[in-house]
């Protein structure tokens, strides 16, 4: 074909249609049913957790679900905000670095998500301007409409295919009226206007008031924050309303009229003491009928499994808070002010206290205020100590005296990411007697770096200079603390996050020293878990890894639910000891 002919085929498309709806292959129109959750007065309500709390209704009873969380941000992924602006950086399988929000997915569906469920402003935008260097839009001039949004789209119907999903949830992260995220409702309108009927459910999280000065519920905001989502052409089938305390029916009458939402449908969600908590919260209203009635797909479910499911979470849930016996771990960080950059470190500690019938209590302790002279003051009453991950120099003195401590007194310790390097920085030091020793991280040119980037890992990773992320194989060394944790397994499966590693020249004198590295990569001299001998300490392990983040409320991590037991017993011993007069 000629130029010219190629010109003209390209003219006679761009007059046949306006619309831009590419579809992947495999793809059954009617297949995959939508939910999408859309939030509206303010952001932070808990879109996260309502979307995978219903998710997991319509799981439980048989239906394949799969979440997707869509960030209006131009960050292509969340690895680099700061904790103190959006929580925790959760790392999926795959290397992606997202939200704290797939950390609430993949605990209560159970699932391990992948890139597939993530995305942002700016991976959307760059795949756009990619595939128009390429020629992918056929001449066009490229425009947020119909092109951008239809990239969402097809991000959304790719996903219904990878999964083969009954149901697909859409989060949209901000709120109703972000410029950022204008592109992405649209994109949602015409996704169920060219699904047709019953493919769609929009769902508005919206807030009721109840300033104290009141004292009583106001619904104004939320329907002024309503109407706006109306204005975008997005009539919600579901509200449902965060507030402090359960919402009072009038409230919700308000709502309904305004809305033309059935009042079955203006839900409250209000505070509860745990998030595991929602799921009934909703069920008890009715949600996971009105869902089922509005996408027609009643026939799709499975009462055996959801009688099965049911039991198990009831398990789980009539458990919480209700033991009378308490522990104290202290996690010893430097962003201990916002609890969301540890929060999957306090869910791993909830699911251990639930499955071993202890309330799990955290002390918060800044690092940056611990040295030689207080330590004892501040660590004298707790039961077990996590040194958890971060970067910088900040505070790195005081985890050491954390370490420290936690070694020579015997206290359960659990060292993640940061505190397995900061552990073999103090055993190298106060042990095995390598003063200076230290991190290229912290001190560039330090005398001993047992903590440094090695140059043959950059090959064998195949990461340059950027970290090593997700999912990796662990090889575990037999008879070993980490080997009784895992059921003797002799490979597992961690997340990782970091980019510094024990430097292999300074191994044979740390082991020598009577440091034990129990896990290891498979077939390069990368350590992945130290730990002492329990003739030494009942309970002191480090991982290179962030076994938080793939706790579950069924299936607790063996790391942290060996502290939680060491910690028991630690807490046993202590008060079985006698009292100074």
């Amino acid at each position: 074909m000629s130029n010219e002919d190629l010109l003209a085929l390209i003219g006679r498309q761009q007059e046949e249609t306006e619309f831009y709806t590419p579809m992947p292959q495999g793809y059954r129109r009617g297949q995959t049913k939508y939910v999408i959750v859309l939030g509206t007065v303010m952001s932070g309500l808990g879109k996260g957790i309502f979307s995978s709390s219903l998710a997991k209704l319509l799981q439980d009873k048989g239906l394949k679900v799969a979440p997707i969380k869509m960030e209006g941000y131009l960050n292509i992924d969340s690895g680099t905000l700061n904790p103190y602006r959006h929580g925790e950086v959760f790392v999926l399988d795959d290397g992606m670095e997202t939200d704290m929000d797939l950390g609430t997915y993949e605990r209560l569906l159970d699932l391990d998500l992948s890139a597939a469920n993530f995305t942002t402003n700016g991976q959307m935008l760059s795949g756009v301007l990619k595939k128009e260097r390429e020629g992918g839009y056929l001449g066009r001039d490229v425009q947020v409409i119909p092109h951008v949004v239809g990239e969402v789209k097809l991000k959304l119907r790719e996903l219904a295919v990878k999964s083969q999903a009954d149901v697909v949830f859409v989060e949209v992260g901000g709120t109703v009226g972000d410029y950022e995220n204008m592109f992405y409702l649209e994109a949602c309108r015409q996704l169920a206007y060219e699904e047709g009927e019953n493919s769609t459910v929009f769902v508005a999280l919206t807030y009721v008031l109840e300033p104290g000065a009141l004292g009583e519920q106001k619904s104004k905001a939320a329907q002024l924050g309503i109407k706006r989502l109306m204005e975008v052409g997005v009539m919600p089938h579901i509200i449902a309303c965060r507030a402090a305390n359960p919402v009072k029916e009038k409230v919700r009458e308000k709502i309904s009229m305004y809305t033309n939402v059935p009042m079955r449908r203006v839900v409250s969600m209000h505070d509860v003491d745990s998030i595991y908590l929602v799921p009934d919260m909703l069920r008890d209203q009715g949600m996971d009928r009105e869902v089922l009635t509005l996408l027609g797909v009643h026939d799709r479910v499975d009462q055996r499994h959801e009688d099965k499911a049911r039991a198990r979470w009831r398990w789980f849930v009539d458990r919480i808070g209700k033991s009378e016996n308490n522990v104290t771990i202290a996690v010893t960080g430097k962003y201990t002010a916002l609890r969301d950059a540890y929060a999957s470190i306090i869910k791993a500690g909830e699911h251990c206290g639930v499955n071993l019938g202890v309330n799990v209590n955290f002390k918060w302790l800044d690092t940056t205020e611990i040295a030689p002279g207080n330590v004892v003051k501040r660590l004298g009453d707790v039961h077990g100590i996590i040194v958890p991950g971060g970067f910088g120099v900040r505070g790195t003195e005081g985890k050491i005296e954390c370490i420290r401590f936690a070694r020579e007194q015997k206290v359960p310790y659990l060292g993640l990411c940061l505190g397995f390097q900061m552990a073999v920085i103090e055993y190298a030091r106060n042990v095995c007697n390598i003063q200076g020793a230290n991190s290229t991280e912290f001190e560039p040119g330090c005398k001993f770096p047992v903590i440094d980037i090695l140059p043959e890992q950059k090959k064998i990773e195949g990461l340059g200079g950027n970290m090593r992320l997700g999912g990796k194989d662990v090889e575990i060394k037999p008879d070993t603390l980490a080997a009784k944790l895992f059921d003797n397994a002799k490979n597992i499966r961690l997340r990782f996050r970091h980019r510094y590693e024990v430097d292999p020249r300074f191994i044979p004198a740390l082991e020598q020293g009577g440091l034990v590295f129990s896990g290891r990569h498979p077939h390069q001299p990368i350590m992945q878990i130290l730990e002492l001998p329990q003739s030494v300490h009942p309970f002191f392990i480090g991982t290179q890894a962030h076994p938080e983040l793939t706790s579950r409320p069924l299936r607790p991590q063996p790391f942290f639910l060996g502290l939680v037991r060491a910690a028991m017993e630690y807490a046993k011993n202590k008060k079985a000891e006698p009292q100074a007069v």
